[in-house]
């Protein structure tokens, strides 16, 4: 049976239609659509509820040690109040989860996980830590709420003083009164919009939501769900699990390549890496040229030849043009190159352009 976040009752009462997701009720869309609230999200503001993601604290003398050699980043420089993200990978080189880490301390850290994954993580995670060091299960002590949009700021300020917000991109601070209520919050997000992440206590969190809704009432803001969250997230390019990752999928092949610092001494799956060499197949975004839209799923071709599958698709409704991503050979991975894509046996035309797909304007 899925889980209910404690958003649940007020999802219900803003007439979000619910779906089963990652072992949770969530609202998929509200009456206004995806399409509506991904444009707002681009133009105004969206509130997202993901109270489904889990939270995982390393701590303890060697908390530093086993966090580099659990996942590909290195975050031996990585600040106090800095926020770091990395995939963490099995022995064979693939992609156990994509996380990020919240640094309190040089012996405290907080790592944010996907939800379908938090307990394997949790599990893969205990197995291989070493020395001092401890792991605690804190998912049910947050409830976690995502302001994105460019109007995000200007609506969270009149909740919350704006001398406390983080300032910089991958940045936070443990403590921000919003609305009177506790708040760890990030400038982080999943949309490539400007935005912040709040997680507070779940018995805060219906508050926390009723408040941010009603400051932003003047100013756009509109709750949002999965259905946006993955567009937008496609638009800019993001990867997610399931998709672009798996525990087969190396990050090499998943276009992650900045995020693995093969110059580390070690982490897992390092060694599996450099056996393997160069990846033959890598991820790159297509642009489709005739109408129709290739999902997950789908082979392409180039002259008859297949060179890879694509992994994520859909109409994306700011730039309002089909795009998908895909694992394609390297050799036909370069901008500008035409393809063929097999949707359910229509040969559709496109077109691997660069990605992202849509990058927020400089200054907003």
């Amino acid at each position: 049976m899925e889980k209910k976040t404690p958003l649940y009752d007020l999802h219900l009462a803003l007439k979000g239609r619910m779906v089963p997701f990652a072992g949770y009720l969530l609202p998929v869309q509200y009456e206004t659509g995806v399409i509506a609230e991904h444009k707002a999200v681009r133009e105004a503001c969206g509130l997202f509820d993901v109270s489904h993601m889990g939270e995982l604290r390393i701590s303890g003398p060697d908390a530093l040690e086993n966090i580099n050699l659990l996942l590909t980043n290195d975050f031996t420089d990585l600040q106090t109040g800095r926020v770091r993200y990395s995939p963490m990978c099995n022995a064979s080189g693939g992609i156990v989860d994509d996380l990020i880490v919240y640094k309190f301390a040089d012996d405290d850290y907080l790592l944010v996980v996907n939800a379908a994954n938090k307990d394997k993580d949790a599990a893969w995670i205990k197995t291989h830590l070493q020395g001092d060091c401890q792991l605690t299960d804190q998912s049910d002590q947050y409830a976690q709420l995502a302001l994105q949009g460019p109007r995000s700021k200007e609506i969270l300020a009149k909740v919350a003083d704006a001398e406390g917000f983080p300032t910089k991109y991958y940045s936070f601070v443990p403590e921000l009164l919003v609305a009177g209520v506790p708040c760890l919050a990030s400038r982080t997000g999943y949309t490539g919009e400007f935005g912040y992440e709040l997680y507070c206590a779940p018995d805060k969190a219906v508050q926390l939501a009723e408040a941010l809704l009603e400051a932003g009432r003047d100013l756009g803001l509109i709750p949002c769900g999965l259905g946006a969250r993955d567009t937008l997230r496609l638009e800019a390019g993001m990867p997610l699990y399931g998709h672009e990752m798996s525990d087969e999928i190396t990050p090499l092949e998943a276009g992650l390549d900045f995020f693995v610092r093969m110059d580390k001494a070690d982490f897992i799956g390092k060694t599996a890496l450099e056996q393997k060499g160069e990846p033959a197949l890598t991820r790159v975004g297509l642009m489709l040229l005739d109408r129709g839209i290739a999902r997950e799923g789908s082979d392409v071709y180039v002259d008859d030849n297949k060179i890879g599958q694509t992994t994520s698709g859909t109409l994306v409704p700011y730039l309002n043009k089909a795009v998908a991503m895909a694992r394609v050979d390297k050799n036909h991975a370069q901008p500008g190159t035409r393809v063929v894509i097999d949707v359910r046996g229509r040969k559709l035309q496109a077109e691997v352009v660069p990605m992202p797909f849509y990058q927020r304007p400089k200054g907003k």
